[in-house]
């Protein structure tokens, strides 16, 4: 059982590792992404043609899985457009694929993580639980900066009905992009929801770190990062946020240190 136990453990700490360079590299990706959109000497020359002002607009206020395809916007754009479409605007969709692909990876190994119920704490196993933390603030940091990316909306619509009349068909990975984008409009509210789940190894490897670093820097990262309500452990630091916020009250943890 034990031996089962570090070869798990083994596991998801070579599977941290990879996600953690990944992550790292996609911000990178990501945040050339958003500076080049935000400035009109960068971005693709297709956001400024005047035929497609009203496609653009569109597909900014109505988006979503099913809106933006070649039957609502087809007749608005032409040969000429669909072909600088899929030129220039290929390499920032494909970061945003990417960008599901390592959320879809994240997921997966938080959930191994808990069915396995790997205990982190910074004084055990402080590699792990590093890398750990690690990913948790790459993640989220990943998708603050999506939700702050300008024209994402138009971005992936207009490429998805160009890629629709050329080969006809949609991108086959562009409804779950589209929902993406519209799950993380706000992306604090959907994280904290979405580490629900997690809130126990979350929990334990943010509070193993108070031996290491003030009482003030793990307020923040709890409230930050978390955004979880820990009523009885900081419950004079923290602002209580019931409508985001996943109440610690009958948590083990906040039992033992009450």
């Amino acid at each position: 059982m034990a031996r089962a136990g570090q070869a798990a453990q083994t596991k998801v700490a070579e599977k941290l590792v990879i996600l953690n360079e990944r992550g790292e590299g996609l911000i990178t990706r990501l945040y050339e992404l958003k500076k080049t959109l935000a400035n009109n000497d960068t971005r693709p020359i297709i956001f400024g043609e005047r035929n497609l002002e009203n496609v653009i607009k569109g597909m900014e206020k109505k988006f979503s899985p099913t809106a933006c395809n070649q039957q609502t916007y087809g007749g608005s754009i032409n040969a000429a457009a669909r072909t600088e479409i899929l030129k220039s605007l290929q390499q920032p969709y494909y970061t945003l694929v990417d960008i599901l692909e390592f959320k879809d990876h994240v997921s997966e190994l938080l959930v191994i993580i808990d069915a396995n119920q790997i205990h982190f704490d910074i004084a055990i196993n402080f590699d792990l639980t590093k890398r750990y933390l690690d990913l948790i603030v790459t993640y989220v940091s990943l998708l603050i900066i999506l939700s702050r990316v300008d024209d994402r909306r138009a971005l992936l619509g207009l490429y998805n009905v160009a890629h629709e009349l050329h080969h006809s068909h949609n991108e086959q990975s562009f409804p779950r992009l589209a929902q993406m984008i519209i799950d993380y409009e706000h992306p604090l509210r959907k994280l904290c929801e979405e580490f629900v789940p997690h809130v126990r190894s979350l929990t334990y490897a943010l509070l193993s770190l108070k031996v290491r670093v003030p009482h003030s820097t793990i307020t923040f990262c709890l409230y930050h990062i978390g955004c979880f309500q820990f009523q009885r452990c900081f419950a004079a630091d923290i602002p209580k946020k019931r409508s985001y916020c996943f109440s610690m009250e009958d948590h083990p943890i906040s039992q033992h240190n009450s």
